[in-house]
This record gives C-alpha cells, sequence and structure tokens, in this order.
C-alpha cells in the first residue's frame, strides 16, 4: 500500500496499484497478493483455485470447477461433494506457505555486484522493489517479521500493449500485470530447461523478458539498451545470482 501511487503523483511514470479482490472464505475484499495479475488474496484460495480450474477437483472453497458447454453439468452444478478435503487442502496450502526460496548465489563476483548497481540506476528496483519485511503471521512466527528480498513490490503495472492480454481482473485492465518476484529467476531453465519467462513464456531468456517491458517500464527498457554490452552481461549475471 506504501508503495502503491495509482495517479503517478510523483511524476516518475510509475503508477502501481494493489487490486482489490474478493476473499471466499471471509466474504470481503481484500488486497490481492498472488497470480499473474494479482487477483488472488492469499495461498490458500490460489491453490484451492488451482485444484478446481487446472486438474477439475472441488473443495469446499471452490465447490465448482469451469465448465464448458460441451460437457453435462447440469447433473452436478455445484461440482459434486468436494474431492478435495479441508485435512488435504489444509495440508497443501501448509506445504506451499514452507516452502523456502533457493539461496542466492556468486554474492561476491564483480559483475554480480556491478549488474545490482545497474539494475538500480537504470530503473528496474522501481517496481521490483528488493526488500520487504514481513508482518505478523498467526500461528507461524517462522514466516513473521521476516526480512526478504523478493524483488516486487506486488502492485499492478501497466506493461504496454505488446504484453496484453485484454483480460480483466478486478482492477486489473488487460494491460496491467503484477510485478513478478524475481527470487528464483537464475534457477528456472536449470529446473526445466525448456521454461520461458513472462506470463506466457514468450521470452526465451530473461535478457528478452526485459526487452519485451513496455507501459511503465518502457524507460528501464530503453535504458537497458543503452548500456554497454559488458553492463547488459552483468545485470543478467545479477539476475542469475537471484
Amino acid at each position: 500500500e506504501a508503495l502503491a501511487d495509482p495517479d503517478d503523483e510523483d511524476k516518475n511514470g510509475i503508477s502501481g496499484k494493489l487490486n482489490q479482490v474478493w476473499d471466499l472464505a471471509t466474504n470481503q475484499t481484500v488486497p490481492g497478493r498472488f497470480g499473474w495479475k494479482a487477483a488472488e488474496p492469499n495461498v490458500h484460495q490460489q491453490s484451492m483455485g488451482a485444484f478446481a480450474g487446472d486438474m477439475g477437483l472441488t473443495s469446499s472453497l471452490k465447490p465448482a470447477t469451469d465448465c464448458t458447454p460441451e460437457q453435462n453439468c447440469a447433473q452436478f452444478p455445484d461440482g459434486g461433494a468436494p474431492e478435495v478435503t479441508d485435512k488435504v487442502a489444509g495440508f497443501v496450502t501448509f506445504y506451499a506457505k514452507s516452502l523456502a526460496v533457493p539461496a542466492r548465489r556468486n554474492l561476491d563476483q564483480e559483475t554480480v555486484q556491478r549488474g545490482a548497481r545497474r539494475f538500480n540506476e537504470i530503473g528496474c528496483a522501481a517496481c521490483h522493489t528488493p526488500k520487504h519485511t514481513t508482518g505478523q503471521v498467526a500461528d507461524r512466527p517462522d514466516l513473521s517479521n521476516q526480512t526478504i528480498w523478493p524483488y516486487t513490490d506486488l502492485l499492478l503495472h501497466d506493461m504496454g500493449p505488446a504484453l496484453a492480454d485484454g483480460r480483466d481482473e478486478f482492477l486489473a485492465n488487460g494491460n496491467e500485470w503484477r510485478t513478478p518476484p524475481l527470487w528464483g529467476t537464475g534457477l528456472v531453465n536449470v529446473v526445466n530447461p525448456q521454461a520461458g519467462f513472462l506470463h506466457d513464456g514468450r521470452a526465451r531468456t530473461p535478457e528478452e523478458a526485459i526487452l519485451w517491458h513496455g507501459g511503465e517500464a518502457q524507460a528501464a527498457a530503453d535504458r537497458y539498451r543503452q548500456l554497454p554490452a559488458s553492463d547488459r552481461h552483468a545485470l543478467i549475471d545479477f539476475l542469475n545470482s537471484l
């Protein structure tokens, strides 16, 4: 909330805004934090949404799945009895919330340190905010008051027409995306050599992902293009260290 500047009052060209979404468990509007457009309020609801939308499995939070016209869904309009029990749902949520991010690597390399400086200097950190402190999490002291380095502001930004999907989600319009965290970027292709970057995987490398940036990020992308080759490589070394 402190980082949000939807009307760009500081005139820096960055106008991040907080999505406001519906919490199914509490029946109220709350800040959105998860998903490509920050349309989910918490890990539990995102996980149950994935069960329903990606796997066709119902839960008490998501008692119905997406139904196409070709399917005969009239027989089970509510999706039938929940296939994911509350106990299993709790296990999955606890597991997802407890996963640690990978440790940073190559911090002492000169190119990594220089890349970190260029990352800040050309404006990447205006949206990919490096550091935050977590709040108080009920019954989870291990997650509370932790200093983290996710490189995101969790806000929505207009990324320009080239990345637009024309799809609204709550307050997010078709041009807007949540700033994705960058921690773990350097291991994406170690885990899956075929993985791509950006919301639809169109970028084959972190550098291609940078060059696709438009809208509010256009100025930073242009500054990246103008860097000497050695500094561009250093910035990529920095991203790969995350």
